[in-house]
């Protein structure tokens, strides 16, 4: 057949009825489909970078290789809601696109790294290495294989990432934070301060006339945000957990016997324990004439007082026999009866007379006394084991679309009803929602959720269980009427105007300073307490002195007085008296390490700022719906 066409398309009439043919063929194509091929074009590309492509599969390896490293640092499981709530998804994405961006610089610079560097690197590196500390070829091959890699993907790693540090050498390399930045920082956080200050409480203000209902309404309508009723949602929340299933009832009275026999010595034996006072002596001689001087009738504490010994000083401290490490102050201890004193004894540190002021016998709990303790610990036990084969269950019930309610009766367990409440787990009434299983981390769910959705199981921390849960109702947040929130917008005034009348009769104690008065006269006209504080720092915080006010006074000129808003509603007076800082000697290890760590700092800064211009230069286009695809996230 397409010989007949080559053939027939050699003439004139011929190339005129293919060329007729084969536009009817394009249109047909444009109406009925041809659409759907381009649409399907970069659907597998996450991101764009110049020319580079970032593909949906590369992006999901990236991506589940990060929360691996995750969840192996946090020693927990972490489900795709948390990690995207982390914005783990986000900085994958984000590092890729940089690391391109430097790949295409690297190849626009026409960089390159030879060959001999990467065998060099790769022999160097101490991980490839057998017990002989030769370079093992096997040992290299195994550790590729359990993190994914192959021989010439780990190679073009390693030879990205040294064109990658090429490139930053050139731009940062050797860079220094400079000496008047060093000492600025140093000054930052080296400061310290001296002030003297008086807490003005909320009752300074004053009376505070009742307000009018106009001058609520209209304080009401300038804030009405401010008493915006919160979204509030209600949702079934299902948990099963070791404790929560244990049930001691089913372990025996002999079956909790040997658990106790078996752990009685370690868990529920106390050692004998001593209370033990020394007086030291310079030589045996002393010691053996102050011991005949307690036995002519002398005290142990007369005898302390005698050779000038505090009596803060005397008692070593109180200890089992463990925990002596001297041996022969340890056995002299020991033998002691509570109130007696020693003979001369020997020890590790000299010559010293001891007495035990207090003996605490050795003391063995009975099995009465712990039996509902050890069968809790025992049924705890047995119920981890089944909470996997609970779990699985469960998520088969889910699977077949049965609400949280009837698996909870199915399998006989207890179904909460949380809620309404706001995402801090405030109830409508004001007061708050009972903590749910599952913490945090079970809230933050419930809000991103809705109703009708199958939402994935939380596993609870250290593996003890999971907790499922159903959105049942969502009340949308709401402006409230005046009439709802009346109370509350009273108490919302009074505050204001008490801290405004604190803060007018704070400016005017302040202006009395700068104008030379003295502290302790502006303090006593307005019957203030002065106080100080002294050596402090610039993140220092005190119950006296929060964050606020310490803040204020790093913020104000040294001699020069201010005030800032403190603790319930009131405000603390101050004066800076002192600020001083020690000198920056570089030549200390505390100067050196700032000083990398600030040049670090501004390299980084640099890196990110070159990255960024090379970003716009090439262009940077992502495609979000590859992107939530390759990252699991919800499709809209």
């Amino acid at each position: 057949m397409m010989q007949g066409i080559r053939k027939a398309g050699q003439g004139f009439l011929g190339k005129l009825v293919i060329a007729v043919m084969f536009g009817f063929l394009i249109i047909s194509f444009a109406i009925w489909g041809v659409g759907d091929i381009f649409r399907g074009y970069g659907r597998n590309e996450v991101a764009r970078i110049g020319k580079t492509e970032i593909g949906l599969e590369q992006m999901r390896t990236a991506y589940q290789n990060e929360l691996q490293n995750l969840i192996r640092q946090q020693r927990r499981q972490i489900s795709p809601e948390m990690a995207r709530a982390l914005g783990l998804d986000r900085q994958v994405l984000s590092r890729m696109i940089s690391e391109a961006t430097l790949d295409q610089t690297a190849q626009s610079m026409r960089l390159a790294v030879s060959d001999e560097t990467i065998r060099n690197l790769i022999f160097d590196d101490p991980n490839f290495r057998d017990a002989s500390g030769q370079f093992s070829s096997a040992r290299f091959n195994e550790l590729l294989r359990s993190n994914g890699y192959t021989e010439q993907s780990y190679v073009a790693l390693q030879r990205a990432t040294i064109l990658r540090q090429q490139i930053s050498e050139m731009l940062v390399g050797g860079l220094t934070a400079p000496l008047a930045l060093q000492e600025i920082g140093n000054r930052l956080r080296n400061e310290k301060r001296s002030v003297t200050f008086a807490r003005m409480p909320a009752s300074a203000a004053g009376e505070i006339a009742a307000p009018t209902e106009d001058q609520l309404k209209s304080f009401f309508n300038d804030r009405k945000i401010a008493f915006r009723a919160p979204e509030f949602r209600t949702a079934d929340v299902l948990a099963i957990s070791a404790e929560a299933l244990a049930d001691p009832a089913k372990v025996t009275d002999e079956e909790a016997k040997a658990r106790y026999e078996a752990v009685k010595a370690q868990r529920f034996t106390s050692a004998e324990t001593r209370t033990v006072q020394q007086i030291a002596f310079p030589n045996a001689e002393e010691a053996l004439a102050a011991k005949a001087k307690i036995d002519g009738g002398e005290t142990f504490d007369e005898i302390a007082t005698e050779r000038n010994v505090a009596f803060n000083d005397l008692t070593l401290g109180t200890f089992t026999r463990e925990q002596m490490f001297d041996p022969a102050v340890r056995e002299a201890a020991f033998a002691l009866d509570e109130g007696s004193v020693s003979a001369p004894v020997t020890g590790a540190f000299g010559t010293v007379l001891l007495r035990v002021t207090k003996v605490d016998s050795a003391h063995v709990r009975p099995f009465e006394e712990v039996a509902a303790e050890v069968k809790q610990e025992l049924a705890t036990s047995r119920a981890a084991s089944q909470i996997a084969d609970l779990h699985d269950k469960i998520e088969d019930q889910r699977a077949s679309a049965k609400p949280l309610a009837e698996i909870a009766k199915e399998f006989n367990l207890k179904l909460r009803s949380a809620g309404p409440m706001s995402a801090n787990r405030t109830r409508p009434d004001g007061t708050q929602e009972e903590a749910l299983p599952g913490g945090d981390a079970t809230v933050q769910a419930i809000f991103r959720s809705d109703i009708g959705v199958d939402n994935e199981a939380i596993r609870l921390p250290r593996d003890t269980g999971y907790v499922w849960f159903d959105v049942t109702k969502i009340d949308p947040a709401r402006e409230r009427s005046f009439d709802e929130v009346k109370a509350e917008v009273e108490t919302q005034w009074r505050a204001d105007e008490t801290a405004a009348k604190l803060a007018a009769k704070a400016r005017e104690l302040v202006e009395r300073l700068d104008k030379g008065e003295s502290f302790d006269a502006v303090a006593a006209s307005a019957g203030l307490t002065i106080e100080t504080a002294a050596d402090l720092g610039r993140q220092d915080q005190r119950p006296e002195l929060p964050a606020t006010v310490v803040s204020q006074v790093f913020g104000t000129v040294a001699g020069k007085s201010n005030s800032a808003a403190g603790a319930e509603g009131g405000r603390v007076l101050f004066k800076v008296d002192s600020a001083t800082v020690a000198p920056y000697v570089r030549t200390t290890q505390e100067a050196g390490n700032f000083e990398r760590l600030l040049s670090s700092s501004i390299s980084e800064d640099i890196l990110l700022q070159y990255v960024a211009k090379r970003q716009a230069e090439l262009g940077v286009s992502i495609n979000e719906a590859a992107f939530r695809n390759a990252t699991g996230g919800a499709q809209n």
